[in-house]
């Protein structure tokens, strides 16, 4: 197994990280026993780092972590889980939720505790009012809590807005070679490891769909060139040496195999120019079914109305180039419109600023206009209005 060293505490953490959220049996239910036994096979292959949170399979997935790793197994791993922030009513609420993960989890302390999906700095915020800072601190002190970071889903400034109002131990960020230009993408990626920030990478294959939802063309070339998709997207991830680790959803014994053994095969730095370009190649032939040519250049950024632009254009074209199932969640999540200043193409007025400055010659207002249409439904404006209030951000500053 290759590790790397956590830059903040010589932590030597696995590259491969298992992720806790997908312990299902053949009929499809959450099974204990598959679970526990995926847990301590990782183990014994040198994974030692489990990332869950309190939400994870109604709550289930810390439980199966905690009984995995009694008897011994729990000296061998660094367990991360998540303090889901969108619970928090009142400042106790933040003791009852953190005790409740303790107790799921058997343990009396947590190695990498984060806050949950932070989408900006106002949700941030919000939890200093509760004062987050001084109990952080305590628990700290006291050992209960060893590293504190947070996950992110939002826009790009948001994530240097959130990295800079705190001095976190580490930060988890969505990456993959599709996703290098929204959401944090590369620029956060190197923009945390700047500010000397371990990075632990999540949706490191989209969850499968950079594997079993590639266009046909892109699957014959790896044929061609003797890849799988797997040891593509694993391999251009782990060439980074800025990645700490790097998560998977591991569901069988089988796909726990193939990872270890692709994470001894990549070490940092290790990609030819032409393995490099593979991922290029990929992503082209993902591209060829876009709805609209950006570049993501950002040259139209920013929005005088928040539209956070390449983002929405990202996720419209993704439903038509990997047939994306879960476009809703991914759109609201790339968008930002979770936040206090959301950046779904239904802020745009069609002011026009945006024409004059982009590259590709895109009519932005009217490709904004077909995005909201196609993906702004009714059902999204209820769950968004729904989940803004769940996070506490439901009025625009």
């Amino acid at each position: 197994m290759q590790y790397r060293k956590n830059i903040k505490n010589n932590d030597n953490l696995s590259l491969l990280g298992l992720g806790c959220l997908r312990f299902f049996n053949k009929r499809g239910t959450i099974d204990e026993d598959v679970g526990i036994d995926l847990i301590r096979k990782a183990i014994k292959a040198g994974v030692n780092y489990f990332d869950t949170a309190y939400i994870y399979l109604n709550g289930q997935s810390e439980v199966i972590l905690g009984k995995a790793l009694k008897d011994g197994y729990r000296d061998k791993a660094f367990i991360a889980t998540k303090l889901p922030h969108f619970l928090v009513r009142k400042p106790k609420d933040i003791e009852k939720l953190f005790n409740t993960s303790l107790q799921r989890l058997q343990t009396d302390y947590i190695d990498y505790y984060l806050i949950h999906m932070l989408c900006d700095i106002a949700v941030w915020n919000k939890l200093e009012k509760f004062g987050i800072k001084q109990w952080i601190k305590d628990k700290k002190e006291k050992g209960i809590i060893k590293n504190i970071g947070f996950s992110f889903h939002g826009r790009y400034e948001e994530f240097e807005n959130l990295i800079e109002a705190y001095d976190w131990d580490f930060c988890q960020i969505q990456y993959n070679y599709l996703d290098i230009n929204y959401q944090a993408g590369t620029a956060g990626l190197r923009y945390a490891n700047k500010k000397g920030l371990p990075i632990i990478i999540m949706e490191p294959l989209r969850g499968g769909l950079l594997v079993n939802g590639l266009p046909k063309e892109a699957g014959k070339l790896l044929e061609e060139k003797n890849i799988t998709p797997q040891e593509l997207g694993l391999s251009w991830l782990f060439d980074q040496p800025e990645v700490t680790v790097a998560l998977s959803g591991m569901s069988s014994e089988e796909q726990l195999n193939d990872n270890v053994v692709l994470t001894d095969k990549y070490p940092a730095n290790s990609l030819s120019a032409e393995q490099k370009q593979l991922a290029t190649e990929v992503k082209k032939l993902i591209d060829v079914n876009i709805k609209v040519p950006c570049t993501a250049c950002r040259y139209c950024m920013p929005c005088p109305s928040g539209v956070n632009i390449p983002a929405c254009f990202a996720t419209y074209n993704e439903k038509y180039t990997l047939k994306h199932k879960k476009t809703l969640l991914n759109y609201e999540r790339n968008t930002g419109s979770y936040g206090s200043k959301p950046g779904n193409a239904g802020q745009c007025t069609n002011c026009g600023a945006c024409v004059k400055l982009c590259p590709q010659n895109i009519n932005i207002p009217v490709e904004l206009a077909a995005v909201k249409k196609d993906i702004e439904t009714p059902f999204f404006k209820f769950h968004n209005s729904a989940t803004r209030i769940l996070f506490g951000t439901k009025n625009k500053d």
